[in-house]
């Protein structure tokens, strides 16, 4: 594979023959700073009107009333899914969605739990809107984030009965990693979160003062009166933040193994400011970055918007057809806005079970025969086609056998392309 055509996909959603050849006469270095300082975006879908929240039953034995609410939240809640895949379909500079997908699932928040379409796409427009600036700015609104305050109970740590949910998960998975704090700076740490109220009405979140903890805390070793933004800038400023951060980045965007030498220069772009948008070009133009190959799986969101995309399909935002895509990603293991857990979704193997081949096989079959396929079916060498279709440097031999085997019908050539480690792994 080449590094112009490694780049493309691991910084989107796929790519094609045609974006690898004009990236390739851009030259590699200005299309990482064209991918790094995107314009405005005419194929950014604007946000569905989503209304106002449906409210909550009053009385949990009121059974149609608990039936129509459902149906309602459900309905809202595909509605919203739908649209952000449109998007990420439609863009032009597809890097703005994939690291907003990538910061999901870092900031892994469920509407399972939340139950609030309104609150999940306000959080997505904020991973979205600082994602790609300071990582302290990112956490700062993280923690005050209505969904995420719903989703690790933030509106229930009070003062004297804190809830040290939100302050673990702070450390554990958004700032520090595993090992770097201890049980009596989660409970501080706590202590400094608390006050907060959200208002699922309105989808967003306030301090309440005389629920907020304004005694002295300790936290690493660090003591005052900490509240929610001073902690914050305490973890973020933390070394060992500054590597987990770039580690985590690494691991969704860049390989699936990262040297040390590596780490110290994406932990020194990163640097004082934390600024992930230089951690990127770090990462990119780093030699372990453009010398690996295909060790990275697409996940599945990753993956059917990759196909939607090279196919120049359209995404249906309603109805059965909506709902039959929704259920291609619930069988692969991915919902937008539904991960398994605070932790996220798995990656890499993960993706490669049997199941999943089965249920990509499907997806891929069923794209194949809705897409004009025109491009493959004119020319005298197929399987070239497909990989240029597909934005796939060249076929292995064993691929290639599979693909001149079934050259005489275009769909099912293009079916195996699709399902093939080629375009699979980036």
């Amino acid at each position: 594979m080449s590094e112009v055509s490694l780049l493309l996909r691991r910084s989107g959603f796929g790519t094609t023959g045609a974006e690898v050849a004009a990236a390739t006469a851009r030259g590699y270095e200005a299309t990482v700073e064209a991918l790094l300082t995107p314009g405005a975006d005419p194929g950014a879908v604007p946000p569905p009107e989503l209304g106002v929240e449906p409210a909550r039953p009053p009385k949990a034995d009121d059974k149609a009333a608990r039936r129509t609410y459902t149906r309602q939240l459900r309905t809202r809640s595909e509605t919203l899914a739908l649209w952000w895949l449109d998007r990420m379909v439609r863009v032009q500079q597809p890097l703005v969605e994939r690291l907003t997908v990538t910061w999901h699932g870092h900031w892994a928040t469920s509407i399972q739990k939340v139950r609030s379409p309104a609150m999940m796409l306000a959080q997505n427009e904020t991973l979205r809107a600082k994602g790609r600036g300071d990582f302290r700015e990112l956490a700062r609104a993280m923690v005050r984030d209505p969904a995420l305050l719903v989703w690790l109970d933030g509106q229930r740590n009070k003062k004297g009965k804190p809830n040290e949910n939100l302050a673990r998960e702070l450390m554990e998975l958004f700032t520090l990693g595993v090992g770097h704090y201890s049980e009596t700076d989660v409970r501080e740490a706590a202590r400094a979160l608390t006050g907060w109220t959200v208002d699922r009405a309105h989808a967003t979140a306030a301090p309440v003062p005389k629920q907020h903890d304004d005694g002295s805390k300790t936290v690493l070793g660090v003591t005052g009166d900490l509240d929610d933004r001073g902690l914050v800038d305490l973890l973020t400023a933390r070394p060992e933040s500054a590597a987990f951060v770039a580690t985590r980045l690494w691991s969704r965007l860049g390989s699936s193994t990262l040297p040390a030498d590596t780490l110290a220069r994406l932990v020194a772009a990163y640097g004082p400011n934390r600024d992930v948008t230089a951690l990127l070009r770090a990462l990119y133009l780093d030699p372990a970055f453009r010398a690996d190959k295909s060790s990275l799986v697409a996940a599945p969101v990753e993956y059917v918007v990759g196909v939607f995309r090279a196919l120049r399909l359209e995404v249906p935002r309603e109805g059965k057809p909506g709902r039959g895509l929704l259920a291609t990603l619930d069988a692969l293991g991915q919902v937008p806005f539904r991960p398994p857990s605070v932790g996220g979704w798995p990656g890499g193997v993960a993706w490669l079970s049997t199941a999943a081949t089965r249920e990509r096989l499907t997806f891929a079959t069923a794209m194949a025969k809705k897409a004009d396929l025109g491009a493959v079916s004119s020319a005298s060498d197929r399987p070239a086609a497909a990989a240029h279709l597909l934005g796939v440097d060249a076929w292995t031999p064993r691929t290639l056998a599979a693909l001149k085997d079934a050259a005489a019908e275009p769909a099912r050539l293009v079916t195996l392309a699709l399902i093939s480690p080629e375009y699979l792994v980036r």
